[in-house]
């Protein structure tokens, strides 16, 4: 059995409007920070999963994003193992 790490990011879907973007994307203009277009706020979970394969523990976070960490409903999420 081996350890992996893997990285989950959830995003909100691109038609679900994104409050905590939006209040960032002002802050940064009132900032000065100019030609920011777009901010979208998610969240990043970090993963160590013990397991026999690669593909065993991309399985395993997969059905944990699914499950738990996201909501398919309004949230999209990528795997990548580091």
């Amino acid at each position: 059995m081996n350890t992996y790490h893997i990285a989950v990011d959830v995003q909100l879907k691109e038609a679900i409007l994104d409050p905590k973007g939006k209040a960032t994307l002002s802050a940064l203009s009132e900032l000065g920070f100019n030609g920011f277009t777009d901010v979208r706020i998610g969240k990043h979970i970090y993963l160590k999963i013990d397991a026999d394969s690669e593909a065993s523990a991309l399985e395993s976070a997969d059905q944990a994003a699914h499950r738990l960490l996201s909501n398919p409903v309004i949230e999209d999420f990528t795997l990548k193992l580091l």
